[in-house]
């Protein structure tokens, strides 16, 4: 699976409750081969009929890949994994996480003022990605809120919560499940849950994400950037260019 971010959220769903920063995980996993291919682990059949699939995990042209980039939200123990088929680009990581927040972010919070999104180092959402920043500062003009980003630092992901409350027990769901469509990869994920009550929701995004989308040093001087004193590279906010300072 891809990587993505996660996102731990104060609850502020109240009128007088004081603005404050609410937070996701967010990660993109590997890309995953659609079609009739083996898939790792085990599942029951009815004896003498087992699954049938291809010797060779060669991409199938028609089919494609599917890219899931997941966003976590701590507070609710909810995901949100935008499944992509194109590439993995820091586009296609700032639209996943403004679908989030369309399509479940601004409901759950609907006063909040700020977003902490916790991420990996590396991937699409890399701390070294000019791009990352752009499309961060868009998404912060899009919704109006200010986003702080931290990033693990590298070698650290396994400390990224989505990783254990959210993609590894996707990989649970679908084990020895060839992932032969799209719809069954959205199903799949759309049917995980845990004993403690996960609910995740996914939605396919068939939009083109280039590779190679260059960045100008104007546009990244116009990035509404403030660092943090411990690790600016690493953990920073990024306020809608309305309100700079």
């Amino acid at each position: 699976m891809a990587r993505c971010p996660s996102i731990a959220l104060p609850r502020l769903d109240r009128p007088e409750a004081t603005p404050g920063p609410f937070g996701d995980d967010s990660y993109s996993e590997a890309r995953e081969l659609v079609g009739d291919f083996k898939a790792v682990g085990r599942e029951f059949e009815p004896k003498g009929k087992p699954v049938e699939v291809r010797t060779h995990d060669f991409k199938d042209k028609d089919l494609g890949h599917a890219i899931p980039y997941g966003i976590y939200d701590l507070l609710n123990d909810e995901g949100w994994v935008d499944v992509g088929i194109d590439r993995d680009t820091a586009q296609f990581a700032a639209a996943s996480i403004h679908g989030w927040w369309e399509t479940l972010g601004k409901q759950r919070f609907p006063y909040a003022k700020e977003l902490i999104i916790t991420a990996d180092a590396g991937g699409s959402n890399s701390y070294r990605i000019k791009l990352w920043k752009v499309e961060m500062q868009k998404l912060a003009n899009a919704t109006g809120l200010s986003i702080t980003v931290c990033h693990f630092p590298p070698g650290t992901s396994k400390w990224n919560k989505i990783e254990h409350r959210l993609f590894s027990v996707i990989s649970t769901n679908w084990r020895g499940k060839p992932l032969i469509s799209h719809e069954v990869i959205i199903n799949l994920i759309g049917a995980t849950t845990t004993s403690t009550g996960l609910k995740v929701y996914a939605q396919l995004d068939k939009r083109p994400y280039p590779k190679g989308v260059e960045v100008s040093d104007d546009e990244l001087a116009a990035v509404n950037i403030t660092r943090n004193p411990f690790h600016g590279d690493w953990n920073y906010r990024i306020d809608p260019a309305t309100t700079k300072s």
